[in-house]
């Protein structure tokens, strides 16, 4: 057991994607705003070495911002996910 107290894994969370050409993206400075292809209260994906492993929400409590799990995703939902 005590070696498994050694492993790291990067959590991520995905919070939405957009597509945006290459010159924009250069163009764009300190404050600016990219939008995403989500909603405020839709899920979000929680990622473990690029891997999806559950869906959650987000959280905000004071300054602090949290990831509320909601549900664990199957293998097959992961496999979706990463196309």
């Amino acid at each position: 057991m005590n070696s498994v107290n050694n492993v790291y894994v990067e959590i991520s969370v995905v919070l939405g994607r957009t597509t945006l050409p290459i010159h924009q993206l250069l163009r764009m400075g300190r404050g600016a705003v990219i939008e995403l292809g989500t909603v405020q209260d839709e899920e979000v994906w929680i990622l473990a070495n690029n891997v999806p492993i559950a869906r959650g929400e987000i959280v905000v409590k004071g300054e602090r911002v949290a990831v509320s799990i909601t549900s664990i995703v199957s293998s097959i939902e992961a496999g979706e996910r990463q196309d």
